[in-house]
């Protein structure tokens, strides 16, 4: 089978499927979790499935330009666990994230703590297989868990980005492990998220942003969608003042059942990220009363908004049918990273 070492590919033999789990974590190529072995030929089907050659550039990571070609990922992705139909994901996942706007470099060695969450529109998604309702945000079908998982090893093998090595997260969530869903496109009138970001509603796309770890919220006293909008607002004012004040993407995941209540009344992904957008604001001296007075200063009265603009502000229609619940996902830090939505098939590099 291939090893998955960033400047080369070896072939190692082992005589039964424990070896190689004993061998691949004693080198620190695992997530902790069990590894399917990259055997030559796993390699080869993934990597034919994309019509993609072994030195393909994916992309350089650009702050320690470090390449990343398509057998080195897909090594990792037969290690995650995908199937050859997921790989044009793990790769799309990939070109955005090493996009300038995504700030890899910065978002992965942070102590901070954030992860990549990975939303994927378009017919892909059934053709894979990817759930976007009960548990939506969780471990919801093969393909998300997955794909998740392959982009924290390509991380991990291809980056050195492991804890206390480039990885300097204090804390972490467990979206480090796997943190990748899909939009419920069928059951919404709403534009997909891709489609209101590149402009096409029949493409499949991937969009990559640097996130916390959901914040779930529920409203079932309301039909009003101003305000649902103002509890959701309420989560993220909530981490403006517990963790980051400073405006960047927040992602919301709306649910059927709250998604009615703005169906009903009218409400668009527009309305929606017009209201939030208006009102998703704090004053620094609102920090006192969380215990940080000491870093108000002369400021407390300057206010600060969640987004820099409306289109700031993710809005993903999935979740199980039934519960007024939602979610919102922060950023890492403000605008210093960027939200990356790129067409499944595109490449930046090439």
């Amino acid at each position: 089978m291939t090893s998955t070492a960033a400047t080369s590919t070896n072939r190692l033999a082992f005589d039964d499927f424990g070896a190689v789990q004993e061998h691949f974590h004693a080198n620190g190529w695992t997530d902790g979790l069990p590894v399917v072995p990259p055997t030559p030929d796993a390699v080869a089907e993934m990597l034919e499935w994309s019509l993609l050659a072994p030195d393909h550039l994916v992309g350089v990571e650009p702050v320690r330009q470090r390449a990343i070609t398509a057998e080195k990922a897909a090594i990792n992705a037969v290690m995650a666990g995908c199937r050859p139909r997921d790989f044009p994901v793990v790769v799309t996942a990939l070109t955005g994230m090493l996009h300038d706007d995504f700030l890899l470099h910065g978002t992965s060695a942070s102590t901070g703590g954030c992860a990549v969450l990975v939303v994927v529109n378009g017919p892909i998604r059934t053709e894979i297989g990817m759930d976007a309702t009960f548990n939506a945000v969780g471990p919801s079908d093969r393909a998300s868990t997955c794909i998740g998982r392959a982009i924290r090893l390509i991380l991990g093998n291809l980056l050195e980005v492991r804890p206390g090595e480039i990885d300097r997260s204090t804390l972490g969530h467990p979206g480090k492990i796997s943190y990748c869903i899909a939009e419920d496109e069928e059951h919404t009138p709403w534009a997909s998220l891709s489609a209101e970001r590149i402009g096409d509603p029949h493409a499949s796309a991937v969009t990559v942003m640097a996130a916390m770890g959901p914040r779930q919220l529920m409203n079932e006293w309301t039909t009003d969608p101003a305000e649902i909008c103002d509890t959701f607002i309420a989560e993220m004012k909530a981490n403006m003042a517990h963790y980051s004040i400073w405006a960047g993407n927040y992602a919301m995941v709306v649910p059927p059942q709250l998604r009615t209540h703005f169906d009903a009344a009218g409400w668009t992904k527009a309305d929606i990220r017009n209201y939030v957008f208006e009102h998703a604001r704090m004053y620094r001296r609102d920090w006192a009363k969380v215990g940080k007075a000491n870093a108000v200063g002369e400021k407390g009265d300057r206010e600060y908004a969640a987004l820099t603009a409306p289109d700031d502000l993710l809005i993903i229609a999935a979740g199980g049918p039934a519960g007024g619940f939602g979610a919102v996902i922060p950023p890492w830090l403000g605008g210093k990273t960027k939200a990356v939505t790129v067409p499944v098939g595109a490449c930046v590099d090439c």
